[in-house]
């Protein structure tokens, strides 16, 4: 079986405005996954508006993280951890956790879940 080539651009993705109890100005794009050949596998690029916030939660599958650009800010299990552009994050499994934007600017990271952790 042939192997899909993806290349693109983020800004020329769908942007999907993320809602929900405790999300406030947060966009995610899918840049790979199942559907472009990456079995098991979702990676995701969100950006949150300064100000703004993931839920803060928890669920069953670790993620890891990469900052692309802006500031802000990660709890995880109980501590606050100051992000910037260069930083990133492994999130395990069960642990609480919230991103939030704390610079002028978006607070933009690359997120990659295990298939089941799309939604």
């Amino acid at each position: 079986m042939a192997e899909h080539k993806v290349v693109g651009r983020a800004e020329d993705l769908a942007a999907v405005t993320m809602a929900g109890e405790g999300v406030q100005d947060v966009v995610k794009r899918v840049l790979v996954s199942p559907g472009e050949g990456w079995d098991g596998w979702v990676m995701r690029l969100f950006e949150i508006a300064p100000g703004g916030h993931t839920p803060r939660h928890v669920h069953p599958w670790p993620h890891i993280n990469f900052v692309a650009s802006g500031a802000g800010e990660l709890h995880l299990d109980g501590e606050d951890y100051e992000i910037e552009a260069g930083s990133f994050a492994f999130v395990p499994a069960g642990d609480e956790h919230q991103f939030s934007a704390t610079g002028d600017t978006p607070l933009s990271f690359v997120c990659v879940v295990p298939a089941e952790g799309d939604y």
